[in-house]
Formats: C-alpha cells, structure tokens, sequence
C-alpha cells in the first residue's frame, strides 16, 4: 500500500531514475519539486507531469498510479519540448508529442527515445547532461561548470533553461534541497543536514525548506502534510 519505487525498466537506466506506484486512497501528497519530470498514468492517459518550482499538495483519487520518473533534464530531449514551457504543470502527453503505441509506460519510453533529438532540447550528450546536473548537485558555482564545460555562463543558462526548465542557479537549490528531504526523512538532525547538504547555516536550511516545501523542517522531516 502507499508509494513504492523500484527500478528503472531495463534498458532505461541511463534515462530513467525509478519507476514508482502510488495507490488510491484519498489521502493527501505532498510532492516536492526534484529536478526530475515523470510520465504518469492518470485514468488510462499518460500524462507528463512538468518539473517543479515548488511544493504540489494533491489529493489522490481512488485509482492506482503508476510512473517512470526521469532522470533531469533527460524527458525534454524525448518529447523535443522545452522544459521551460512544462513548469509546474502536468499535460497530456498526447497534447504535446503523441505517441502511437500507449500499452505501457515503457512502451511510450522505447517510441520516444527512438525518435531523433531536437537540439534545442538535446544540445549535450547524456554523459555531459549528467556531469552538469551532478557537479551542480554538489554546489559547484555556475561559472566553474561553464568553464569546465567549455559553454559561457549566458550560454549554460539558456541551455538550462530548455533542458531542466529553469537556470542553473535555480537548479542547484532544487537539487540541494533534494538532499535535504531526503537527509532528513531519514532521521538526520537539522544541524547536520544543513552541514551535508551543503547550506550556510540551519536557518539558511529552513528558508529553502519554506521555500521549495512549502513547510517547515519538523513536517518535512516527519512527511507529515
């Protein structure tokens, strides 16, 4: 019962984080934004579910769901889509890039990943698109992954922007308090979260949780809604 993970299908691990299920019930969800964007099946459609600026409280209906939860910046290079163009919503994928075979999540993955790459979407190999996401995950400053990278700051950024759906800065706080969540979830103290996740000091901790939670360390910490 509840949310389950497991892993990604196989032959998708390059491009897939996890694939997960979410049982009905009524209760409420609180998701919160990862860097990540997902294809879910909501009541027999698939639905791209955009990258996220900030907490979404939902309430889930008596369905189960299921999804593939995309590493970031990977599904805008599939759909040929700007990520920017996705924030915050959840769209139809049919709306955006239709796709003929629908029997399964996995199926939609194998039809989208076959289809040639925009480069507005695609402008790095993944191998490059997981050096940028991760050296920005550590807290590297923007001017050193451009420089490592070989691209301008302004140049870094506009990619960003189609890619992950919103600049590089921006990216590296979400993906920042990704690790936060997850530190804390796990029982750590706020002490030591704020140390390891790399934040100036624990109220720096709190106002970015405020921020991209939408609550406070405690609820956050015990997935209280």
């Amino acid at each position: 019962m509840g949310y389950r993970e497991t892993a990604p299908p196989t032959g998708f691990h390059d491009l897939v984080e996890t694939a997960w299920t979410a049982d009905g019930g009524g209760d409420a969800v609180r998701i919160l934004p990862d860097g990540c964007m997902d294809l879910i099946v909501v009541d027999g459609r698939v639905v791209i579910a955009g990258p996220d600026t900030s907490a979404l409280i939902t309430t889930r209906g008596p369905q189960t769901l299921t999804g593939l939860r995309f590493r970031p910046g990977v599904l805008p290079r599939l759909l040929g889509v700007p990520a920017a163009r996705l924030v915050g919503q959840r769209v139809p994928l049919d709306d955006v890039r239709p796709v003929r075979n629908q029997t399964s999540l996995v199926a939609v993955a194998a039809e989208l990943s076959s289809r040639r790459e925009q480069t507005e979407t695609a402008p790095w190999s993944l191998a490059a698109l997981q050096y940028v996401t991760t050296t920005l995950a550590t807290g590297a400053p923007v001017e050193q992954v451009a420089r490592e990278t070989g691209w301008s700051s302004r140049s870094l950024q506009r990619q960003c922007q189609a890619v992950y759906g919103y600049g590089p800065a921006m990216l590296r706080r979400i993906l920042r308090f990704r690790r936060a969540a997850v530190l804390l979830q796990a029982g750590r103290s706020p002490a030591d979260v704020a140390a390891a996740a790399g934040y100036a000091d624990q109220p720096h901790l709190h106002r970015e949780v405020r921020a991209f939670g939408g609550t406070t360390v405690t609820t956050l910490a015990t997935g209280a809604r």
